[in-house]
């Protein structure tokens, strides 16, 4: 059984549990009949021989309508399958099992609204097919059809009796599946026929955070005109994935960890609170990551999001729309002992940690103070250099970015013998991002050694970190302690 799920998301946190193509190769037969054997309906079906099956009907039917290949496919299945409008009216006609399943609990009706054939989907339900009948993940033909966009399909089914708010296995209902596919149509329907759209998952996600992440402006504004509020943060009672999302995300900031600036700045037209923080950071704070993740192996590439905002642009017009750009996190903290601390932290500071010269030179265009400091006492320019850097050559920063940071930085009038409030110099940071010339540039633009060698709160002098004390790392690097020992 080929079993294709295609998936519905571009990051990292959770994956929607979508609907198995019930398309081309789902239901290859396991063995057909040989030249040997009498010929089948579903044989002849599954070839298409619509000809014979008409001529021979009879007989063929006498031999069993209902008869199965080896992997429980009969005739009924194939010629919806196929589409074959006047094979399925014979066959049901006869009396075929119009809730036949097969060996993996896939029914006629559930192909039909894989396909979205609304005409075998009708000769079925005529035929009293079961509307609420489930596939092997739970899902039903509703479901389905809310996923492929087949508004009509939808109707018939609700006009059976479908029910509207069943979850599949997952948990998930069928709204849920037409937010995230983006079929607003259908939504729409959904939401007229009751749905329950504040319907939550453990994961946080209902049918407005899945179209949210999915960047459906349409669906989005549709569910906030049904009553959604804006502003009400993701319910998160169970992480999901490696890259789970904090608690209390709001939508805005789920719209741009997803690299959805256009869709972002319509929730701010909504009423969404550009200076949102309950996740943690706000949106200027998220930005910096979003344009320059960090570089490790298990880490995403940049999202590519939707709409034709880019992410200047849209730090641009949120600060035009109230988004303060020098808003300081209020409950922050270091998640580990040498990370940059968040609390007191302002946007700039993460623009000048990611070596983001552009982010940067914007904020300050903006009205960003570059003497801004956390609560360690961490400047954009240590910051930049590398202070609160755990792992080597895996964050974001290249050394030539890194460079052309810390010269934006002292032109505008950073000073450069800054030490935080646990002891890290610039050359601390260097030492830690193991960046040789960013060393050898700090002490040419005047860094002496009486500023930065010494041991920091954590026990480390930039020798130390050069010869592996340091989180994430216990090797030895030459070359940073040749640049350091030059440097004195």
């Amino acid at each position: 059984m080929h079993c294709l799920t295609p998936s519905i998301f571009n990051r990292t946190h959770l994956r929607l549990v979508c609907l198995r193509v019930l398309t081309a190769g789902l239901f290859l037969s396991l063995q057909l009949s040989s030249g040997s054997q009498a010929q089948q309906l579903a044989d002849l079906a599954e070839k298409q021989q619509w000809d014979q099956i008409e001529s021979e009907f009879e007989s063929l039917a006498s031999v069993g309508i209902n008869k199965q290949q080896r992997d429980g496919m009969a005739a009924i299945h194939w010629a919806v399958f196929h589409g074959h409008t006047e094979t399925i009216d014979r066959l049901l006609g006869a009396s075929a099992d119009v809730d036949i399943e097969n060996k993996y609990g896939i029914r006629p009706l559930l192909i039909a609204c894989g396909r979205g054939d609304e005409e075998a989907v009708d000769l079925l339900l005529q035929a009293q097919a079961d509307a609420n009948a489930t596939g092997p993940g739970g899902e039903t033909p509703l479901m389905i059809a809310a996923r492929q966009g087949s508004t009509e399909v939808a109707r018939m089914l609700l006009s059976a009796k479908a029910k509207v708010d069943s979850k599949d296995r997952a948990g998930q209902t069928a709204v849920m599946w037409a937010a995230a596919a983006g079929n607003a149509d259908v939504l729409q329907l959904l939401i007229e026929n009751d749905a329950n759209f504040e319907q939550t998952l453990p994961s946080g996600f209902n049918a407005f955070f899945f179209a949210v992440r999915q960047g459906h402006t349409k669906l989005v504004q549709a569910l906030i005109d049904a009553g959604v509020d804006v502003n009400k943060p993701m319910d998160i009672k169970k992480s999901v994935g490696r890259h789970a999302l904090a608690a209390n995300t709001s939508a805005l900031i789920l719209a741009v960890e997803n690299g959805h600036f256009e869709l972002a700045l319509r929730l701010v037209d909504f009423g969404a609170d550009p200076n949102d923080q309950r996740s943690g950071f706000s949106p200027l704070h998220v930005i910096s990551w979003v344009r320059k993740p960090d570089r490790g192996e298990d880490v995403e590439p940049p999202v590519r999001g939707s709409g034709n905002v880019t992410s200047l642009e849209f730090v641009k017009r949120l600060v035009e729309l109230g988004a303060d750009v020098n808003l300081p996190i209020e409950k922050g903290r270091a998640k580990s002992k040498a990370k940059l601390n968040s609390d007191q932290a302002t946007p700039i500071l993460y623009a000048a940690k990611t070596a983001d010269t552009q982010l940067m030179k914007l904020l300050v265009d903006l009205g960003a103070d570059i003497h801004t400091v956390n609560a360690d006492g961490v400047t954009p320019l240590l910051a930049v250099a590398g202070v609160g850097v755990v792992a080597v050559d895996e964050e974001a920063g290249t050394e030539a970015e890194v460079l052309e940071a810390l010269a934006y930085l002292i032109d505008q009038g950073a000073e450069i013998d800054t030490v935080s409030k646990r002891g890290d110099s610039a050359m601390h940071g260097a030492a830690l991002r193991a960046f040789p010339r960013v060393i050898r540039f700090l002490r040419k633009h005047g860094l002496e050694a009486e500023v930065w060698n010494h041991k920091d709160d954590y026990g480390w002098t930039p020798f130390d970190i050069a010869d592996g004390k340091r989180p994430g790392s216990v090797k030895p690097n030459p070359t940073v302690r040749k640049a350091l020992q030059e440097s004195l």
